[in-house]
């Protein structure tokens, strides 16, 4: 998602905080975390906005809901407006966001539920699995082994973890579970047919190709979307 505009009608509380740790998850994707604001409350797959004059980017919170710091996965993208100097930002370097905000919360029926991700999408199901959510299946779609970030966490979580790496990898670095291939395909030739609770999470792109599928073959299912450019 590119930084853009803050709306002039937004009233969202805003909060200055502070820096309090970075680190690289892999190569192009790090974690940061900040100060925690007194009184600040969230739902598990809500969101920041990171604000700087008229831009804003956002980003889900992983949780847990009661942890004493505020934690996200940040993808570093070199000529973006934002990324760039959360990389480099320093333990008590100072940045203004928003108050929580955003829709894409578990929502449980008697269907089965499956999480579906692309990269930096895999946040608001990490915070699902951070707030007690278990027995889900859970799709991670990467290009290399080394950006399954979370791994270990969902793995336990979650009742069928399933890495789709769509860059040629030897089965030793995705491992038994694992599917040579993107979502929609793992989907379409591994998945049984049924009626799911589908949360996708991810590049626009994967959203319409997995939303189509779902049209086509897993009649009845509800499907929950959170998509960036």
């Amino acid at each position: 998602m590119m930084p853009r505009p803050t709306p002039a009608n937004d009233i969202r509380p805003r909060f200055v905080v502070a820096v309090t740790a970075v680190r690289w998850l892999s190569e192009g994707t790090f974690e940061i975390r900040l100060e925690r604001p007194v009184g600040f409350k969230f739902l598990p797959g809500q969101k920041i906005s990171f604000v700087d004059g008229a831009l804003r980017r956002d980003y889900t919170l992983l949780g847990p809901v009661d942890a004493p710091e505020l934690a996200l996965c940040v993808r570093h993208v070199p000529d973006g407006l934002f990324s760039p100097r959360l990389s480099r930002a320093r333990i008590g370097d100072r940045f203004q966001i928003t108050a929580p905000f955003g829709y894409f919360t578990l929502k449980t029926s008697g269907r089965p539920a499956v999480f579906v991700a692309t990269g930096t999408g895999i946040a608001p199901f990490v915070a699902f699995a951070n707030a007690g959510a278990r027995g889900f299946d859970l799709l991670h779609g990467v290009r290399t082994p080394a950006e399954l970030y979370y791994r270990d966490l969902l793995f336990t979580a979650a009742r069928r973890y399933i890495p789709c790496v769509s860059a040629a990898a030897g089965d030793g670095e995705i491992g038994p579970e694992g599917f040579a291939g993107r979502v929609d395909r793992f989907l379409s030739t591994q998945y049984p047919d049924g009626a799911y609770d589908f949360f996708l999470c991810g590049r626009i792109q994967m959203i319409r190709d997995v939303t189509r599928l779902i049209d086509a073959r897993f009649s009845g299912s509800r499907v929950f979307i959170e998509a960036y450019d």
